[in-house]
């Protein structure tokens, strides 16, 4: 992170601490093995539930725990990377991530799993620590692709997420996930204590402080007000549709298992092969346009999603392909949503890039975890057709937010 005017900090690295080939692929396992824990709940919201004697409005908060926890730790976690020694910072986090998804295998009720997911997520906001660290190391000049790079790791972890707990949970049963991510998560922090370089940050400012500047920065940033806040809908809606769709596909006229649930959301995640273009839609000065287009398309990808789950009997292939080209559509319309933001934000302070980004993620993950909240309501309250009408109108309210914004 570079040196803010403010004079929060000054990085200090090895001068021996250029990132290799090697590196920068364990940064990207390393991203991708973490997030892996704040997505998997969606997937398993089906088996959680029943086992713990929780009732259909309440699986929503399982989904909801980690990503909740996730944005926490983002607010009032991350920021102590810039008064506190980077390596053994993280170290701590995956320590206490470890523990947490220990515990939750033995979890006995509802009420302590949210708890420990809660914090799970919070842990997982390693995450954004390490990214700076693997930037940091960084020739002069390829920043950017080292931070691609890693952040290609974080993007294959989320779409391995979802099948990966299902098909884990299909052989083992849900606690077998937490199991398998407790081993992964204390052999990745044995690798990086070993490997880690140190990051020593000269803070000159306390941590009250370094939190109120955030406040400062989402009250002087109004593109950074207007594209969390899209974000924040966009991934509602996404939330909401995959912690929901599970349930619904375990229905007729579907019929599906664990092992074809997680088959569905791997072919769903396949939207995420055009990031590339909204980024350089942005790069061309069509952000506007190219974010109209996303909301469009989440907007249409509910309304098929409504229509396929209308079907209640007869062969199932249409109403499932139905439902897959919907779930392409969503997440091309959310990592569409998504990448465009980023680009906004971070051409707007690059001293302050790192709390910006923050409170981007930080945000738009709020969304993401009410959105999971909302599954289970709808669920209970109008099933499938209830769970589309709330996502569709979270994206007419990112509509909205374009009509009324002004040009970035």
């Amino acid at each position: 992170m570079p040196n803010t005017n403010d004079g929060q900090l000054c990085e200090r690295l090895p001068a021996a601490s250029t990132i290799t080939g090697p590196q920068t692929l364990l940064f990207a396992a390393s991203t991708g093995i973490i997030v892996t824990n704040l997505f998997a709940p969606q997937t398993l919201v089906g088996l959680i539930g029943p086992s713990l004697g929780a009732g259909a409005a309440s699986v929503g908060l399982v989904a909801m725990a980690t990503l909740l926890g996730y944005a926490a730790g983002l607010f009032f976690v991350v920021p102590m990377a810039d008064l506190a020694e980077n390596r053994a910072l993280i170290l701590r986090m995956l320590l206490t991530a470890a523990l947490a998804a220990a515990i939750a295998v033995f979890a006995p009720t509802i009420a302590s799993l949210l708890i420990v997911l809660f914090v799970l997520g919070a842990a997982c906001s390693a995450i954004q620590i390490l990214v700076p660290i693997a930037a940091s190391m960084a020739p002069p000049g390829e920043a950017g692709r080292v931070i691609g790079d890693v952040m290609s790791g974080l993007m294959i972890g989320i779409l391995l997420a979802r099948p990966l707990a299902s098909l884990i949970a299909d052989s083992w049963g849900w606690r077998a996930f937490y199991g398998l991510s407790t081993g992964a998560l204390l052999l990745l922090a044995c690798v990086l204590a070993f490997t880690l370089p140190q990051r020593r940050p000269q803070a000159t400012s306390s941590y009250g402080a370094l939190i109120a500047s955030l406040f400062g920065l989402l009250r002087d940033e109004p593109v950074l007000r207007r594209r969390a806040l899209t974000a924040a809908l966009v991934m509602a809606s996404f939330s909401l549709f995959w912690t929901a769709v599970a349930l619904r596909l375990a229905q007729p006229p579907f019929g599906l298992g664990q092992r074809g649930i997680a088959l569905f959301a791997l072919v769903g995640a396949g939207g995420a092969v055009v990031t590339p273009l909204f980024g350089r839609a942005g790069d061309h000065g069509w952000t506007r346009s190219a974010t109209i287009f996303c909301h469009l398309v989440l907007v249409g990808a509910m309304a098929l999603a409504a229509w396929a789950g209308a079907f209640q009997s007869g062969a199932s292939w249409l109403p499932l392909v139905l439902m897959g080209v919907s779930a392409v559509l969503l997440d091309i319309g959310v990592t569409g949503d998504q990448t465009l933001g980023r680009r906004a934000v971070n051409l707007l302070q690059p001293q302050a890039r790192g709390r910006l980004n923050g409170l981007f993620v930080g945000i738009f993950f709020i969304g993401g975890a009410i959105g999971s909240l909302l599954a289970g309501i709808a669920w209970s309250w109008g099933g499938w057709p209830a769970v589309c009408a709330i996502g569709g109108t979270f994206g007419l309210a990112a509509l909205l937010v374009d009509w009324i914004g002004g040009p970035e």
